[in-house]
């Protein structure tokens, strides 16, 4: 016999069958949705938990999702030795601390971060000359992975006949995010070893694989500025003369991509190394999804205030257009030893330029708009972490796309 409570029970389950909807109209509606919304989201239902910690969700929204970007940067407090972590808004506001790492080292030689479709890389030491730490995080989710050392006898840090790189880069066939290990032996020119890390399944494998003709791997060591992944190939600069080397990261091959003729044409050599530099000053940057060669030369007081910004338009034909920035104002820059320089692009047509601190609580960061040709000022508060500005420096600053891309802590 069915009471009343009975009655009132199956009335309940079928209003919420009724304003339920299929699980592939939900899917559909919260892979719209920008991440920040959805991560709020996991706390509506286990279903919705489910649905969104899954793979095919992950998927899903990183093909029709809305690409959210927001920057990403890095503040070292030289009085405590700590490096921080944050992230901000494209036009400013207030800062989010994703993390931090105690008694760490400035090394500009292996500073740098590198972001790809949803995902940062970047290095550490905790002492100079000590073991470079190598990260991968997620600063939409707060969750980073530390790389394991590669299975090969990692150099002796205080041996200056060694010299090793980590360089990320994305496979676009395979859909997978890869760290690309360099070895060089300094004493043996033709002596490298190269491996690559998949953050699919978490593990290094070994690679043979031959350098471009006439090349040596001691060149491999006047590698700088950090390297560009770009259509799955991996950028970097070499010194003496000026070249680009390229790695493949589907073919795992290595080639040269010259640069234009008029990039950085002057050399000056150092009579104590008899090695050649560098004049004007050039970096990679990747401007819109392009490879980019940045230069400029502070010690020319005609062209303190330009920067010539060389972008390959068309790869396969090596097809270089170049778009000169012209630096309005000292006041609005850091200025370093190569003065005021490109770090990212934003979004379509913005550049981001070196940050700049004004007080202990405030930076300033620079955005120079390709179609405009003019620049604006936004300013991310860090929240009274630091006790002086003479001890924060802006390490980097970086572009990322929002995702839901998993890591293993």
């Amino acid at each position: 016999m069915e009471t009343l409570e009975d009655e009132q029970s199956d009335d309940r389950s079928a209003q919420k069958a009724k304003n339920s909807f299929p699980e592939e109209i939900i899917e559909d509606i919260l892979s719209r949705i920008p991440v920040k919304s959805i991560l709020r989201f996991k706390s509506v239902s286990k279903s919705w938990l489910s649905l969104i910690s899954g793979p095919s969700f992950h998927k899903l929204h990183s093909t029709v999702g809305p690409r959210t970007t927001a920057l990403f940067f890095t503040a070292r407090d030289s009085s405590t030795k700590t490096r921080y972590f944050f992230s901000g808004a494209n036009d400013g506001g207030s800062v989010a601390n994703l993390m931090k790492l105690d008694y760490t080292v400035f090394d500009a030689a292996n500073l740098h971060a590198e972001h790809l479709n949803g995902l940062l890389f970047f290095t550490s030491r905790d002492s100079y000359c000590g073991k470079l730490y190598v990260f991968v995080f997620n600063p939409t989710t707060h969750k980073f992975f530390k790389l394991p050392d590669p299975p090969v006898p990692l150099r002796n840090y205080t041996d200056e006949n060694k010299c090793d790189y980590y360089l990320f880069g994305f496979d676009e066939p395979s859909n997978e995010h890869k760290v690309l290990y360099i070895d060089v032996e300094l004493i043996k020119p033709t002596t490298i070893e190269v491996m690559i890390f998949s953050i699919s399944n978490y593990s290094w494998r070994k690679i043979e694989v031959d350098l471009p003709l006439g090349m040596s791997a001691r060149r491999c060591f006047s590698g700088t500025g950090g390297s560009v992944c770009v259509n799955s190939v991996i950028h970097l600069k070499l010194r003496n003369p000026l070249e680009i080397l390229a790695f493949d990261l589907t073919t795992e091959t290595f080639y040269i991509v010259n640069k234009h003729p008029e990039a950085a044409p002057d050399t000056d050599t150092d009579t104590d190394t008899n090695l050649t530099s560098m004049y004007p000053y050039a970096m990679l940057v990747k401007i819109n999804g392009l490879l980019g060669l940045a230069c400029c030369d502070p010690w020319n007081w005609e062209e303190w205030n330009k920067v010539h910004i060389w972008m390959l338009q068309d790869y396969e034909k090596r097809v270089w257009v170049r778009e000169t920035v012209t630096i309005p104002s000292k006041s609005q820059f850091r200025y370093g030893a190569y003065g005021p320089y490109p770090c990212d692009s934003t979004n379509m047509d913005k550049i981001i330029f070196s940050p700049r601190v004004l007080s202990e609580n405030l930076i300033s960061v620079s955005i120079y708009n390709m179609k405009t040709r003019c620049f604006k000022s936004i300013e991310l508060t860090l929240g009274h972490r630091f006790l002086s500005p003479k001890s924060v420096y802006v390490e980097q600053i970086k572009c990322y796309v929002e995702s839901l891309i998993p890591l293993q802590n």
